[in-house]
């Protein structure tokens, strides 16, 4: 049965796919304002298709520009956090170079960078201010690779620079902590011992992975956005990534072990 989901939702996933993937080509190529929005929708069929249900707590993001910060446990986070808003990503440069994958990382405006090299860092931080200061929402998982969905793992602060006190407006720009949890598959509860096998980790083959979610039943993803900050109030990028992790990890401990009564399902 799991073969036969699987490949069904194979299907339809490429048939959906290709025919959009030339669409937001031509929306980036032409500058066309939908082209920040066509991504968010297209996530939110996704989820629906692998059975992903997202129940959220706090409030998300609006209208206004804001560097989201979270945790990171799996390539479903992408389509997870894109259902909600429509916002860009921070991925390590070696996404650039996977097949199929990077298309899909392009097609969604993400921002490469290399953490080897500091002036990779450096340019990743002026780009992401300039999609701050143009009133754009971009996502910045700051372990700096994914957990095995039981822990949040240090926070890396040097990207947190893009985060400047004064901004384009002399306001400041705002950060936003996200915290995901994969808490039931077929509606029951996770334990310690199986959200390893939801997460993707380590050196995980991606294509295998991949393949097991589509086999598995249907997923409840939880995500607690906290209250949003500015860093003119927080202090410098140390200050500010400290203050990230520990709110993070602090909605992290609550999702983990009870769910919210807030919260509230949106796909």
């Amino acid at each position: 049965m799991g073969v036969v989901r699987g490949s069904v939702i194979l299907f339809v996933f490429m048939a959906f796919t290709l025919p959009l993937m030339l669409v937001q080509a031509l929306f980036i190529a032409s500058g066309a304002p939908l082209r920040k929005y066509l991504p968010s929708w297209y996530h939110r069929q996704v989820c629906r298709l692998l059975g992903v249900r997202v129940h959220l707590s706090g409030e998300p993001p609006a209208k206004q520009a804001v560097l989201l910060v979270s945790n990171h446990i799996s390539w479903l986070d992408i389509p997870v956090l894109s259902s909600i808003t429509p916002l860009s990503f921070i991925a390590k440069q070696e996404v650039a170079t996977w097949p199929f994958v990077s298309w899909l990382a392009k097609l969604q405006r993400s921002v490469f960078v290399d953490r080897n090299r500091r002036a990779s860092v450096k340019e990743t931080a002026n780009t992401v201010i300039q999609r701050l200061d143009a009133g754009e929402r971009v996502v910045l998982f700051a372990e700096g690779t994914s957990s095995d969905g039981n822990q949040v793992l240090p926070f890396k602060s040097s990207l947190f620079a893009a985060v400047e006190p004064n901004g384009a407006d002399g306001n400041g720009h705002v950060l936003q902590t996200v915290a995901i949890v994969y808490t039931h598959l077929y509606g029951l509860p996770l334990n310690r011992q199986q959200r390893p096998g939801i997460a993707w980790y380590g050196d995980m083959d991606m294509l295998s992975h991949a393949w097991g979610v589509l086999k598995g039943g249907p997923l409840d993803v939880h995500i607690r956005f906290g209250p949003p900050v500015s860093m003119a109030i927080v202090g410098d990028r140390k200050k500010l990534a400290e203050h990230a992790h520990q709110r993070v990890r602090s909605d992290f401990s609550r999702l983990i072990t009870a769910r919210p009564r807030e919260a509230q399902a949106t796909a």
